[in-house]
């Protein structure tokens, strides 16, 4: 699976993932307004990432579709969270579950099977909320991870597992230094690596990656330099005040081993002064641009472009 997404990644020019992360706050006036019950928020979710989707779909590889929310819109934002997936499937973009699941033995293989695997019911196995990739949270320890990467192997998916999140607090733990002199996180960093070992694939990347925040780039730069193999997902580019030139650490020398989320910078660009008068989707459309560019011109100057 990370061969085909890298593939992507290299025909887009664009290390991009569209973070759907879409709540009604997020919509223009006009929609709200109209919204009376969560059955009419879920819809009018459901319609506004269509039409990102419909217009974005050419322009990056991926979407992140953060469940938290749809689920504080019940069951119609559930509905809304697997359409949106759904959707962006069918327009040949490849989709991540955000939903850092966390849990072991047969709870974590249930979560697995909704999000990666499949549930059987009678003769017919069912996908709830397919997806290319999950984030999952291995701070449980290896029998948090093996119903997931089982299931990875299984149904030629990937994972996402937390390593070095984003937020501002995440060294108040995560940057404990262990009995060897090691980082907590780079203890999480090798046991993601150790667990996907066997899904290397042509690129040198596992299927098995990590979510690695590009606000935190000295942190990045070392689990770069000592897990060669781990996939970035990066979070925390824009509104969380990481930067490109930051996250450009986490890219390889041939700007290969990330994808970059952005979300409010995306959903919510037509508010901003930069794109006045155009509608969400046109403003969308070019903050992706906007930020491609960043991105690329920022791998330029580390010396990464291939």
């Amino acid at each position: 699976m990370i061969d085909m997404l890298i593939e992507r990644i290299k025909t887009c020019d664009n290390p991009t993932a569209v973070g759907l992360d879409t709540c009604l706050d997020y919509l223009p006036d006009a929609d709200k307004k109209a919204c009376k019950t969560l059955q009419d928020a879920a819809k009018a979710i459901t319609q506004f990432n269509y039409a990102l989707i419909d217009r974005l779909h050419a322009l990056v590889p991926a979407v992140k579709v953060q469940v938290a929310y749809y689920e504080m819109y019940g069951v119609a934002g559930m509905q809304a969270f697997a359409d949106t997936l759904a959707y962006a499937k069918q327009k040949g973009l490849f989709t991540i579950a955000d939903c850092k699941r966390n849990d072991i033995g047969s709870t974590a293989a249930c979560y697995s099977a909704a999000y990666l695997g499949g549930v059987t019911v009678g003769e017919q196995t069912f996908a709830p909320f397919a997806a290319d990739f999950l984030t999952v949270n291995g701070y449980l320890g290896t029998d948090g991870l093996d119903p997931f990467t089982a299931d990875c192997k299984k149904y030629d998916k990937g994972i996402f597992a937390l390593v070095k999140t984003s937020n501002p607090s995440s060294g108040q733990l995560q940057d404990q230094i262990m009995q060897d002199g090691k980082t907590l996180y780079e203890h999480m960093a090798r046991i993601v690596t150790e667990a996907g070992a066997d899904r290397i694939g042509r690129y040198g990347y596992s299927d098995v990656g990590a979510v690695i925040g590009a606000t935190h780039p000295a942190q990045a730069e070392k689990v770069r330099n000592e897990f060669p193999s781990l996939f970035f997902l990066i979070p925390g580019y824009g509104a969380q005040g990481g930067s490109a030139d930051g996250l450009a650490v986490c890219f390889d020398r041939h700007g290969l081993g990330g994808i970059v989320n952005n979300s409010r910078g995306i959903l919510c660009a037509y508010k901003k002064d930069a794109y006045k008068g155009q509608t969400f989707a046109q403003a969308a459309e070019n903050a992706v641009i906007a930020m491609r560019e960043d991105i690329n011109a920022a791998l330029r100057r580390a010396g990464k472009c291939g």
